[in-house]
């Protein structure tokens, strides 16, 4: 019979946890990268652009929690870039930005940090 440390565990939900958030971010740069191609705003750039906003409303819930255990900094600039996407999806939303380039690259820093 196998015996974990309590460690071993937290750093296994750890893991899983950070690949689930990449998997989440990926499929957002690719739900962005269909709506980018579009000359107009269309079906693949609502889903996109709902898709994309759910993501990030969620990440910032979870920087806002006591239980997370980045630091502050860490929080708070994370925060601000999550402000920043959001603002961007709503601008194209209302049809004033096509700046999908700019939301996907972001994301992609994000997605790669969470190695």
């Amino acid at each position: 019979m196998f015996q974990f440390s309590y460690a071993e565990i937290m750093e296994d939900d750890l893991t899983v946890a950070r690949e689930r958030e990449r998997q989440i971010l990926a499929r957002s740069i690719e739900l962005l990268e269909v709506a980018k191609q579009s000359a107009k705003y269309d079906k693949d750039s609502i889903e996109a652009v709902y898709y994309t906003r759910r993501v990030w409303i969620r990440l910032i819930e979870d920087l806002r929690s006591a239980d997370n255990q980045l630091s502050v900094e860490v929080r708070a600039n994370l925060i601000s870039i999550a402000i920043w996407i959001l603002k961007e999806l709503e601008n194209i939303r209302r049809r004033t930005s096509t700046n999908y380039q700019g939301i996907i690259d972001i994301t992609i820093i994000i997605r790669d940090g969470l190695k």
